[in-house]
């Protein structure tokens, strides 16, 4: 008879919440029984674990009674991330190893029918999770999933490629068995080299666009693109995540941790804003997250980067509409009747339609064929409250190809993200935030405009019909464009500016 206790994680969105799993051996009908709200992943351990261990040349407990708990109990167990330590478990439990000197030590991999180890999902979020819960490991990862682990600044993480490199470490009389060739401290490994971007250079023309583009990237303002087929709407977003800041180490960080609970996480991508595309097709779960257990959707995997919506109206209303809170909060919250996740969502929004259903109104190469009717209806499509939530609203015209031809290239990436940068330090400054999440009195505070300003913006917004919230964005993308110009006073030319873009679809559809 033999009990063991053994350390491991879940995952449950970004918090990986601690699991005990409790071996029990005991003598009886022989059989090996699972127990503890596990999803059927985990409960396919029991025939991985019995493999391995006998394909390792070690021994498994078939005359007596096995019985495994994952405490806690109401916690849901997912992924084949607890196949390590239950093995280990099993063989504490049996004195093949010693169980005392697992103490202190978390465990988690997925094994081979052979012993291998294999890489798990959400390593990073793991080690980040223990990292904000002041915990410094150490942890036993498999390779692939160590070296994501080891970019956590002062966590313990150790690669075992098989599950004989770990029992040889816990042995009961250390020094039995040879050093293991396969177990390695891994040591922290930043990637130096710096993200690569598309350059906005290969963009030619459409000054109007790529000025939307700059105040965007400068205040943290989120863009609709509006324009007929080729006229450069996806290469312009495209290329717009190379306008940002560079990203600092707690905001990579939570940025690849989203991305490993994915799966998509590669070290070459560390420090790199991602851009996500979903198609048009994609349902409101796939943009906002969802499934059981909870899994990060596009808004959230776009975290720190840019979230491309091409061909918007074709999206569903019910997934375009999903995106009205995160817009405003910066977070998601999926909730469940079993559970409740919380993933970061702090994204900017970049999205391009054409004008009408054929793509051509107010195009001067092709007449548009659609009636006013059809119009309307497909930009009805999207909502007042989406589109107020949108801050710019850019025309991208048709240029002709003589005059495509005969231009030069555009302004490189880098002279245009030093302007936006030297723009954020200056409202980081000021306000110890980027504009767009001014709120409320810090609207009033930090964009204070005279007298003959305050009576052109009333006008403008009496005349446009516009809601609280249209007015308060247009004075936070005034209040960028006036660091953009190293004012510090917002003035009329800079609401003028603002205003601009404000009236897209108004015009399109008049």
């Amino acid at each position: 008879m033999g009990l063991s206790l053994v350390q491991s994680r879940a995952l449950m969105g970004l918090a990986a919440p601690v699991v005990t799993v409790e071996v029990h051996l005991a003598n009886g009908l022989p059989s090996f029984t699972l127990v503890g709200l596990a999803e059927t992943e985990v409960k396919e351990s029991r025939e991985r674990v019995r493999s391995a261990l006998q394909n390792s040349g070690l021994q498994f407990p078939h005359n007596q009674r096995i019985t495994v708990n994952l405490a806690p109990a109401d916690l849901p167990k997912d992924s084949g991330r607890f196949d390590l330590p239950i093995a280990l478990g099993i063989l504490a439990a049996s004195g093949q190893i010693d169980g005392q000197r697992l103490a202190g030590w978390q465990f988690a991999g997925e094994l081979s029918l052979s012993g291998e180890l294999r890489p798990v999902r959400g390593a990073l979020a793991t080690a980040v999770a223990l990292h904000q819960g002041g915990l410094p490991g150490p942890i036993v990862l498999p390779p692939g999933s160590a070296e994501d682990a080891a970019l956590v600044p002062g966590l313990a993480v150790y690669s075992a490629r098989h599950l004989l490199d770990v029992v040889a470490q816990f042995l009961p009389q250390p020094g039995e068995a040879p050093p293991a060739e396969g177990w390695t401290r891994v040591a922290p490994s930043v990637p130096s080299a710096a993200p690569d971007y598309a350059d906005l250079a290969d963009v030619k023309g459409q000054a109007v666009a790529r000025r939307a583009l700059e105040i965007a990237a400068a205040g943290g303002h989120s863009v609709l693109m509006v324009g007929p087929p080729g006229t450069g709407k996806s290469m312009l977003a495209q290329r717009f995540a190379g306008l940002l800041p560079p990203m600092g180490v707690d905001a990579a960080l939570q940025s690849a941790a989203v991305a490993s609970l994915g799966g998509h996480f590669r070290l070459a991508d560390w420090g790199l804003r991602p851009t996500r595309a979903p198609h048009h097709s994609a349902s409101a779960v796939a943009l906002v997250g969802g499934g059981s257990p909870p899994r990060p959707g596009e808004i959230s995997l776009a975290h720190e980067g840019v979230l491309f919506l091409d061909e918007l109206p074709e999206f569903p209303r019910a997934a375009l509409e999903a995106l009205r809170e995160p817009l405003e909060s910066g977070h998601i919250t999926i909730s469940r009747a079993a559970q409740r996740a919380d993933f970061p969502a702090r994204f900017q929004l970049i999205a391009a339609m054409n004008p009408c259903p054929c793509g051509y109104l107010g195009s001067p190469r092709r007449a548009c064929r659609c009636t006013p009717d059809q119009v309307a209806r497909y930009q009805g499509r999207l909502s007042g409250p989406l589109l107020d939530r949108i801050d710019l609203h850019v025309e991208v015209s048709a240029l002709p190809p003589e005059e495509l031809l005969a231009m030069a290239a555009g302004e490189p990436t880098a002279a245009v993200r030093a302007r936006c940068v030297a723009a954020r330090e200056r409202a980081l400054a000021r306000q110890g935030q980027p504009n767009h999440l001014l709120q409320g009195r810090a609207i009033d505070e930090h964009v204070a405009l005279d007298a003959a300003t305050v009576k052109f913006l009333h006008t403008a917004a009496a005349r446009l019909d516009w809601s609280a919230r249209a007015t308060h964005r247009v004075l936070k993308v005034a209040r960028t464009i006036a660091d953009l110009a190293a004012s510090a006073a917002v003035g009329t030319a800079h609401v003028a500016e603002a205003m601009q873009y404000r009236r897209v679809l108004h015009a399109a559809g008049a």
